[in-house]
């Protein structure tokens, strides 16, 4: 389980092919891997997917990633040098300040529209209309493992507001027009969909 709120951003070192995959090497911030409290086995978010840290060489981990993550994420879309947003496990005693997020990616969606305003800026994403039930204004919203406010939702499309900080300290700074971010839309409204959906059935 994870909040959605980003460590550090990562630079991806290596990528090797595997048969069902590939072999992920990043480098992670100094102020994550100087802690030396994470250990083969733990669970990182990388841009909102879990992957599970397969090896640790100073402060580079390893992390594999199958076929199937590659294909529905934008992790397939990595190169050496690629900028990616980490997030480690929350642990039990760990502070809430986000929101509940599995790091399980429904679906990848695209920057739509970048409008500057003032210093915040607005992004607007294209998504794939199955998830727009999911999607309320006010609500929460999973960008690349951020957690985010929806501050617009309509049936194609959904927008965000992002100040400063998050620009600096996510990869959202870096995005343009078309760039593909994952998805992971509020697990809580996935449970009401799947309640009203199942609940007639068993009247």
């Amino acid at each position: 389980m994870f909040t959605g709120l980003i460590e550090g951003q990562g630079i991806v070192r290596e990528l090797l092919r595997e048969e069902n995959g590939v072999r992920l090497t990043v480098e992670v911030p100094l102020s994550m891997s100087q802690e030396n409290t994470s250990a083969i086995g733990d669970s990182v978010a990388i841009n909102g997917c879990c992957l599970t840290i397969v090896e640790i060489t100073g402060s580079c981990w390893a992390f594999q990633a199958g076929t199937e993550t590659l294909s529905r994420t934008n992790l397939g879309e990595l190169i050496p040098g690629s900028s990616v947003n980490l997030e480690r496990a929350l642990p039990a005693d760990g502070r809430l300040g986000g929101h509940f997020v599995q790091g399980h990616v429904d679906a990848t969606g695209t920057v739509d529209q970048i409008l500057p305003e003032g210093e915040w800026t607005k992004i607007w994403f294209r998504i794939p209309t199955a998830l727009s039930p999911y999607l309320v204004e006010k609500g929460s919203i999973t960008v690349d493992g951020i957690s985010l406010t929806v501050v617009d939702a309509t049936t194609d499309r959904f927008s965000v507001a992002l100040i400063p900080h998050t620009l600096s300290v996510t990869t959202l700074g870096l995005r343009k027009t078309g760039d593909r971010v994952n998805l992971e839309t509020d697990i809580l409204g996935k449970y009401v969909a799947r309640m009203l959906q199942v609940l007639p059935t068993l009247q």
